[in-house]
């Protein structure tokens, strides 16, 4: 397994996006926020289906796959919405640092 930077990761979601021609003026599959937002909270709720009624992971593979899902939109929205993701990352972390939340 490798440890891939989030560049690297994005890099190869923009490979997977222009091979399939989502990029393209008459895709069918628009990447614009609005659109990658959207399908972005879909594969989200998807994460959901796997712990209707239960607490337990009874398939991790197929779980991953859906975590894959929104990281891989994820990483496209912040792309083409010209957003820094680690730094927005690290940012947030540090705001969060000053936080403070019931215990």
């Amino acid at each position: 397994m490798s440890n891939l930077t989030i560049n690297e990761l994005t890099e190869q979601m923009h490979e997977l996006v222009k091979s399939k021609g989502w990029y393209e003026a008459d895709s069918k599959r628009p990447q614009t926020p609005r659109n990658l937002a959207v399908s972005l909270s879909i594969e989200a709720a998807e994460i959901l289906e796997h712990f209707q009624f239960t607490d337990e992971i009874k398939d991790r593979e197929e779980l991953g796959s859906e975590l894959a899902d929104v990281m891989l939109y994820l990483l496209q929205l912040a792309s083409v919405s010209k957003i820094d993701l680690e730094d927005a990352v690290l940012k947030k972390i540090e705001k969060n640092k000053t936080r403070t939340w019931d215990q």
